[in-house]
């Protein structure tokens, strides 16, 4: 493999202005830099990662814990996966996949990943209250940003990108209220997601500013399953409080509730109207479709890739709050 020092002979020019065309070519006239770019080509050279890294700062590979997620069925993680590879790559870089435990026991898998320079870099995700990776990540000066915010901290820890799950469930209540509906019940989580608990108080106050009402209308699965949804709406049909909508944290409870619906003989989209959140794939193949808000998985890993390699003090937001787009099928159609 060819050397720096090769590659300036070649070109006859300087070891710095090799270095220069490759991490600052605007510095160079543009004769010299094709002639270096011409050497680099026909000697087939390719720079070293972990000293470029180590001389720059630069972000090159980027690490991800892929969560796990046991008892549940999260359909749009492959989504993101590959929307942030494909973010990464689209400048150069490339995302390294790693599972690591939770909390403090996983903190040894991150340090070993810097110190051996396998990556410069974290994109987190699954963040939590006092979170240790945040603390550890700043004292050791290694760049970061979390998808998602971290719930119940007045100030966020670091740099993040999110949806916004309130005005998402704002949202899909305006839907169904615009279809007619005029008593919209909520499948959530347990007390303990801040998630649900935004995407809760979306769903509230978006009521209360309709005018409709919200009492004994929401529900909370123990988990985020079919099983728990088909649960929670069964909760609902037997209250005797009457709902013609149902507004669900997420697709999997929502296809819980069109289950549940159809086995007690009421046609979802014509007797209740169902919104999902995730736009997961199963959304587009149940009958009817179920109508859902979608995450924008693109801009989502785009904004983290951004973030995340940009120039610290650079004027851009380290916080960006991204908006779902409702994709509307037949599960809320007009009642």
């Amino acid at each position: 493999m060819a050397t720096l020092k090769q590659v300036a002979a070649h070109a006859e020019v300087s070891v710095q202005t090799v270095s220069n065309a490759l991490n600052a070519p605007h510095r160079l006239r543009a004769d010299t830099l094709e002639r270096v770019n011409r050497s680099i080509e026909l000697l087939n050279y390719r720079p070293n990662r972990n000293a470029r890294s180590l001389r720059t700062s630069a972000v090159e590979l980027i690490g991800y814990c892929v969560p796990s997620w046991p008892d549940q069925t999260h359909l749009v993680m492959d989504q993101f996966l590959h929307a942030l590879c494909a973010a990464a790559e689209r400048t150069g870089r490339h995302i390294l996949l790693f599972t690591a435990p939770p909390g403090v026991d996983g903190m040894p898998t991150y340090d070993d990943l810097h110190a051996r320079r396998m990556v410069d870099g974290f994109v987190l995700s699954q963040t939590e209250t006092h979170d240790p990776r945040h603390g550890w990540l700043k004292q050791q000066g290694i760049p970061f940003v979390s998808f998602g915010r971290v719930w119940k901290q007045t100030m966020q820890p670091g740099p993040w990108v999110d949806v916004d799950g309130a005005t998402g469930s704002a949202i899909a209540v305006r839907h169904l209220y615009d279809t007619g509906r005029r008593r919209i019940a909520f499948l959530g989580w347990p007390k303990s997601s801040g998630l649900a608990e935004d995407r809760l108080a979306g769903w509230r106050t978006a009521c209360k500013s309709l005018g409709v009402p919200t009492t004994g209308l929401a529900v909370r699965c123990r988990a985020d399953s079919i099983e728990e949804g088909a649960r929670g709406t069964a909760r609902l049909l037997d209250s005797g409080r009457g709902f013609d909508g149902i507004v669900a944290l997420s697709d999997v409870l929502a296809l819980g509730a069109l289950r549940e619906l159809t086995a007690r003989g009421l046609t979802p989209g014509a007797d209740v109207g169902v919104v999902g959140y995730d736009d997961s794939p199963l959304a587009e193949v149940v009958s009817p479709g179920l109508t859902s808000l979608r995450q924008p998985m693109e801009r989502i890993a785009e904004e983290l890739i951004t973030i995340l390699t940009g120039s610290p003090g650079d004027g851009s937001p380290a916080e960006r709050l991204l908006l779902p787009e409702l994709v509307i099928r037949g599960s809320s159609a007009p009642g």
